[in-house]
């Protein structure tokens, strides 16, 4: 009876955003939003205080601004990342080049949304991250991968070329996917749609799954330019080589 009630209240229980964000016009509609739509809101005006509520506060998600006062968004990635490589980040940044996009990525941001955005469509983003977060699957505490490398998932780890190698949670679940179904290479579209949870009929521009293929390759590939493990499979998608 006790556990029952115990797990109605977590169910019930509304997912905590931080949304840290300078611009105050913005900050204050998606502060509204977000309230509207169920979710418990907090929000930070700058990067110092962002930085301090990302570290010590208890989130299920932040929604992290790049251009900031004091600490940016990166700085703020990058900690969070270093205390914890679970938390859902995903990065809202005026800046929409290549190389800002993957230098947020690579720090360990689960997703980007270029600004100026819609609202809706962020509030999607949002919820599928939530609800991938949520249901992450741990059955299988290896991945062995060809060539002997072994990928521990609970500790999101592995020994490669003699260093310690430390995977954020969103690169576990791609790696965790693409296992599940190493027998056949997996499109970027059902990588969108399992992993991180978006509809199919989402109309979305983002090189998340890229750019995270590219972070893994060069963590488990000897050569990252010619992957033997993690593999280009023309007009397939990614098939990961497991060991036989």
């Amino acid at each position: 009876m006790f556990f029952s009630v115990l797990v109605e209240v977590e169910m019930q229980r509304k997912a905590r955003i931080l949304i840290v964000e300078d611009e105050t016009a913005i900050r204050t509609g998606l502060v509204d939003v977000f309230v509207y739509h169920g979710y418990d809101v907090d929000f930070a005006v700058d990067g110092d205080d962002g930085l301090n509520k990302s570290l010590n506060g208890a989130y299920d998600l932040i929604l992290l601004d790049v251009m900031l006062p004091g600490k940016n968004g990166y700085e703020i990635c990058e900690a969070v990342r270093l205390k914890d490589r679970d938390q859902p980040i995903i990065m809202l940044t005026a800046k929409s080049s290549d190389e800002d996009v993957i230098h947020g990525l690579s720090l360990g941001a689960d997703d980007y949304v270029a600004k100026p955005f819609s609202v809706a469509q962020l509030v999607l983003r949002v919820q599928a991250v939530l609800r991938r977060s949520r249901s992450a699957s741990l059955d299988d505490a290896h991945i062995c991968l060809l060539g002997g490398l072994e990928i521990d998932t609970l500790n999101l780890s592995c020994q490669h070329k003699g260093e310690d190698v430390a995977f954020t949670r969103r690169e576990m679940d791609v790696l965790q996917y693409l296992h599940e179904h190493s027998e056949r290479p997996v499109s970027r579209e059902e990588l969108l749609n399992k992993v991180w949870g978006y509809a199919r009929d989402l109309d979305i521009e983002t090189r998340t799954v890229d750019i995270h293929i590219a972070k893994l390759r060069r963590k488990i590939e000897a050569d990252p330019k010619q992957p033997q493990r993690l593999v280009t499979v023309r007009g397939g998608g990614y098939r990961l080589m497991t060991a036989s």
